[in-house]
């Protein structure tokens, strides 16, 4: 297979491709077997959120002859606002501590949300998409941070293989959540 080039997003039709992914790998649109053994996305974006967070930073996808077939959702401090579903998550990581500080007294970086196509999977483009993550991101901020759902475990093994601890679990009225973070 010809190699995927890790980029970061600068498109509409970027863009495009990530929803694309995204819209295969929502919650609501898989079935139960498929949700526990390959894992899911929640957050259902728009092309102008999407637009929005990239003016900040730029999403990291995993280009393969022009298809994205991997994404990692790029959010600042300064996104916060910009997906009112995710103000929760904002919100949580004001509340908790790191190292001796307060979350929100660091410089970070948000995942968004982070997802591998199915054609993909296996081949540790995962891996090789954080990497590229961390290398776009570490000489502005101090760690990745993201919550994911304890019922998405092969999301939790893979953030835990790339580097990502636990730091904090709660429950909402919907789930629980660990908040993951990948210090660099």
């Amino acid at each position: 297979m010809e190699k995927t080039i890790i980029r970061q997003s600068s498109s509409n039709s970027d863009l495009e491709g990530i929803l694309k992914l995204q819209r295969e790998n929502l919650l609501e649109n898989l079935d139960q077997e498929t949700i526990q053994k390959e894992g899911f996305v929640r957050v259902k974006h728009s092309l102008e959120d999407l637009a929005n967070l990239q003016k900040d930073e730029g999403h990291v996808i995993a280009d393969f002859q022009g298809k994205v077939a991997a994404y990692i959702l790029a959010m600042t401090k300064q996104s916060r606002d910009k997906i009112p579903m995710l103000l929760p998550m904002f919100e949580q990581f004001d509340s908790i501590s790191y190292a001796g500080k307060k979350v929100s007294d660091f410089n970070y970086m948000a995942v968004g949300q982070v997802c591998v196509g199915k054609d993909f999977r296996g081949m540790g483009l995962f891996a090789e998409a954080y990497q590229a993550y961390r290398d776009f991101f570490k000489p502005k901020y101090d760690f990745a941070i993201t919550e994911i759902s304890l019922n998405n475990k092969r999301s939790l093994r893979a953030h835990e293989k790339v580097g990502f601890e636990t730091i904090h679990t709660f429950k909402d009225q919907y789930e629980e959540w660990a908040i993951v973070l990948w210090n660099w």
